[in-house]
């Protein structure tokens, strides 16, 4: 049998596994789903919204056209953690995120004269993103189901050990598929042009 990426069944089962619980076979149960296992889920999900509102190299997209709409306001997808110009490209603007849509708080306004080309970073589902990352946001998920369940001292060192251990290799990866550079870094940048 060929290993696969970790899905989020077997997320989940590592989930309920550190509070002694027996795995289930899906999560598409059609009589209701153990308590347990409905925690675990949202654990997983609350952790994953967590990790990736950091913004990593595989969920954050530069130079991203967002569109007016016919009232010239900017609608933002739907699944957008944050958003913000290139350094230095809008003088004339300073937008937020404001729920789904931008707003101008330069201009005090929620309409624009022109689309705008931003650094977005978007929350992906589970089954998106690198492995390195599912690794780390199970683990941590794990983590947080032992504290709340077991409220073993032992048990949370033992699994915080895992979790840092595997944020590292997250990060690992993450900076080697970034490809950045020294100046990526805003102070950097600053120092240059002056």
């Amino acid at each position: 049998m060929a290993l696969t990426l970790t899905t989020r069944l077997e997320a989940v089962n590592t989930i309920i596994g550190v509070i002694g619980e027996h795995p289930v076979n899906t999560l598409d149960a059609t009589g209701g789903k153990p308590v347990q296992v409905v925690v675990a889920e949202n654990l997983l999900d609350d952790t994953s919204r967590e990790v990736q509102s950091e913004g990593w190299a595989f969920n954050t997209e530069k130079d991203y056209t967002l569109i007016r709409d016919s009232d010239n306001k900017i609608v933002l997808p739907s699944n957008t953690l944050r958003v913000d110009t290139e350094i230095n490209k809008y003088t004339d603007i300073d937008i937020v995120q404001r729920g789904t849509k931008l707003y101008d708080r330069k201009n005090h306004r929620e309409t624009f004269t022109k689309n705008l080309d931003v650094e977005i970073t978007f929350l992906l589902d589970f089954t998106e993103i690198p492995e390195s990352f599912r690794r780390w946001i199970t683990i941590r998920a794990a983590r947080k189901m032992a504290a709340r369940y077991i409220g073993s001292g032992e048990m949370e060192t033992f699994t915080l050990r895992d979790e840092f251990e595997a944020r590292r290799l997250a990060k690992s990866s993450d900076s080697a598929s970034a490809d950045r550079s020294v100046f990526d870094n805003l102070q950097v940048f600053q120092t240059l042009v002056r």
